[in-house]
């Protein structure tokens, strides 16, 4: 994907300077997150990845950074008066923390279907939270109709320039971290994020990559650069990066200075999460893990080259992430269910656990099941999950069963 620069006549409304205007501004408001070298990561990759780990800032998110940067350039007369935010994300609780921090009311409408936890951390920084309609775009409208109703200042999550400098102090950080960065590889949602940090990256005396990254599921930036036309819908780990229509403004960032748009599947993405809890013993939101996601899903693209990538959230469901860790152990063969067909006689059960006793595998839970199956009467099938070493030590167990003359199969995961 060829970038285009900016034309004179209609130069991008942020520069660098802007960028920088808003470090200064936001201060010590926000914490200066680390960025880590991960050496295994680098070794499974072929790249030299570095880490920024924005999912360290107070409430979890980079998206402090562009509402505070938002809310300090308010005059007293719309500080008092308040804000209001359409969100049910990582927005809503940036605005809401540095809102009470700041003493300016906020006002945050979400979606009737937004989970509670969502509602009550939002109200637990200090906002007042308006449940309205079914989808985010109800909730957006309603929001709208409050500000002209109330006089408040509306603040987008990412189609708005004071948000995109604020976005653009995670690469001026990263980039003074770790000089030799070749590549940035940025997760896209609406946009905010790697408008500002591709702001910061071109913007530099030698030339700085930008991918960004979306989720299969939702690739309405690729679909708004590349005019296609494939669908956006569905269930993706990625939440924070599912968004349908992405920015006006934060297109035309992309298109100017964004070099190429990779696209992640829902198995790289949990793929992603799981390794970063491994290996960097840190939580990611299913967005957060994005850029690794796409390291891995196209390692080609990105071997030999200085990669800073940004976990920008860590605001997962724990019954969620429990999930997503579990399919990975069950895909790295270390959890396993066998299907196996046995006689409904004394001692049929204990032989077969005899042999994984041999084997040295672990049974968590045994389920028989005798009447909804379509074997004979005196036949039932009985369900095995178990945990082992690894892929070859579940194979051996599947050897040894077979060889006793067990009908086993696997029960896969999609």
């Amino acid at each position: 994907m060829a970038t285009r620069p900016a034309s004179a006549s209609n130069p991008l409304p942020v520069t660098i300077d802007d960028v920088r205007a808003a470090r200064m501004r936001i201060g010590d408001a926000i914490v200066r997150t680390p960025t880590l070298h991960s050496k295994t990561l680098s070794d499974l990759t072929g790249a030299t990845i570095y880490i920024k780990f924005e999912n360290l800032q107070f409430t979890a998110a980079y998206k402090e950074r562009g509402a505070l940067n938002t809310l300090l350039q308010l005059d007293e007369a719309a500080r008092a008066k308040g804000v209001i935010a359409a969100s049910a994300g990582n927005h809503a609780q940036g605005l809401a923390y540095h809102g009470s921090r700041l003493g300016v009311p906020v006002t945050i409408v979400m979606p009737k279907n937004t989970p509670t936890v969502k509602v009550t951390q939002t109200e637990g920084h200090g906002a007042d939270v308006i449940l309205e309609g079914e989808t985010y775009d109800a909730a957006n409208a309603h929001a709208r109709a409050l500000e002209a109703e109330k006089g408040f200042t509306f603040v987008h999550p990412f189609d708005d320039a004071r948000i995109i400098a604020g976005q653009g102090t995670v690469a001026l950080e990263l980039l003074e971290d770790v000089p030799a960065i070749d590549t940035l590889v940025v997760p896209i949602g609406g946009g905010g994020l790697i408008s500002g940090m591709a702001t910061v990256a071109k913007a530099q005396d030698r030339p700085i990559e930008v991918i960004g990254v979306e989720a299969e599921l939702y690739p309405s930036m690729y679909n708004r650069i590349h005019h296609t036309e494939m669908p956006c819908g569905g269930d993706t780990l990625a939440e924070g990066i599912a968004v349908k229509e992405p920015g006006e403004l934060t297109s035309r960032f992309v298109e100017a200075l964004v070099d190429d748009i990779v696209l992640v599947g829902e198995r790289r993405l949990e793929e992603a999460v799981s390794l970063l809890l491994q290996i960097e013993k840190t939580v990611v939101e299913g967005a957060g893990a994005a850029g690794l996601a796409a390291m891995l899903s196209e390692p080609e693209r990105f071997r030999g080259k200085t990669v800073g990538t940004v976990l920008c959230g860590g605001n997962i469901d724990t019954r969620l992430l429990a999930n997503v860790l579990l399919r990975d152990l069950a895909r790295s063969g270390r959890l396993a269910r066998l299907r196996l067909r046995l006689q409904d006689r004394p001692g049929a059960l204990f032989n077969v656990a005899r042999i994984f006793h041999e084997q040295g595998v672990n049974i968590i839970e045994v389920y028989h099941q005798r009447v909804f199956t379509t074997l004979p009467a005196k036949g039932l099938i009985t369900d095995i999950e178990c945990e082992t070493r690894d892929r070859n030590h579940l194979d051996r167990l599947i050897t040894a069963l077979r060889r006793a003359q067990y009908e086993v199969s696997q029960v896969e995961l999609a």
